[in-house]
């Protein structure tokens, strides 16, 4: 019986994902090279693996047994890993990062900058992916890192088998239109039309909660999550809104006013790894040149 660890690795990717395309997309190869090695391996083993009848690929008893060894043996390869890198002192590898737009560009890409001259054998590959459906990516093992973001009042969400990095606090600001009459305190645009994310959003959660601090409902004119896009509409005068420090840097401030009312909170960001990954020194490499560009 030959049982090859990258054919099981690729069982334990089906185990996962739930279908045999689910596997593929994760493992980066075609749906074709999955049904290959699957069935290489169940002429290996002399028995299916998986049951193909539903829409779903679901495991038979020996195929669980095989994917929760193939499982095991990731944690040891992981394991040897890191103790190789404390031989030799090098951090290798590649680490899968998602993010959104405007942490990509104005932290991972300084952040790779550093790491290609710090770590030049690691390695990062980006995905623009944010919210539950880039934790639950993480939580499948087709990313190694994900950065979140929450309204700062609010604690970490905590996650099984999901560590936590605390990396900073991006502070929010109120931006209205420049023809605009000043504003002096948040009740002045009590009136005003906003341009803000649905109430589900980040932003739109801290929206929400500092004008109900100030006693009023704000009258959401339009919806919308992309930050050039609610700069554009801000500049065009169609409402007031607020953006975090970073999504201004992109902004033309002859184009909008940035107030200077403190009252808008901030998001604080976080880098999620899976507790496996966590100590990988190509992980700790990339979050290291992270904090440094946040630095």
């Amino acid at each position: 019986m030959d049982l090859d660890p990258r054919r099981l690795a690729v069982l334990a990717a089906i185990a996962r994902r739930g279908t045999l395309a689910g596997a593929a997309a994760a493992l980066h190869v075609t749906p074709s090279a999955v049904s290959q090695q699957l069935a290489q391996l169940e002429h290996s083993v002399g028995r299916p693996l998986v049951d193909r009848t539903g829409r779903r690929a679901v495991l038979t008893a020996a195929g669980r047994i095989l994917a929760d060894r193939a499982e095991a043996i990731a944690r040891e390869l992981g394991a040897a890993e890191r103790e190789l890198a404390a031989l030799s002192g090098r951090a290798a590898g590649l680490v899968r990062v998602a993010a959104f737009a405007t942490v990509i560009r104005h932290l991972l890409v300084p952040a790779m900058a550093r790491l290609a001259a710090e770590f030049p054998d690691v390695v990062c590959s980006i995905t623009e992916l944010e919210g539950a459906p880039a934790l639950r990516e993480l939580r499948l093992g087709g990313i190694d890192l994900t950065i979140t973001e929450r309204d700062a009042v609010q604690r970490s969400l905590q996650h099984r088998q999901v560590s936590v990095v605390p990396l900073c606090d991006d502070p929010y600001r109120v931006v209205v239109p420049v023809g605009w009459p000043p504003v002096h305190a948040l009740e002045d645009l009590a009136d005003r039309p906003w341009v803000a994310g649905p109430p589900s959003s980040t932003t739109g959660q801290i929206l929400d909660r500092v004008c109900r601090e100030r006693g009023f409902v704000p009258r959401r004119a339009h919806a919308c999550v992309d930050y050039p896009t609610v700069l554009a509409l801000v500049a065009a005068g169609h409402g007031a809104t607020i953006a975090p420090d970073l999504a201004l840097r992109d902004a033309r401030r002859d184009e909008i006013t940035v107030t200077a009312l403190p009252v808008a909170g901030a998001r604080s960001l976080d880098a999620h790894v899976t507790a496996a990954r966590a100590h990988l020194p190509a992980v700790e490499a990339l979050l290291s040149c992270l904090q440094a560009a946040i630095r």
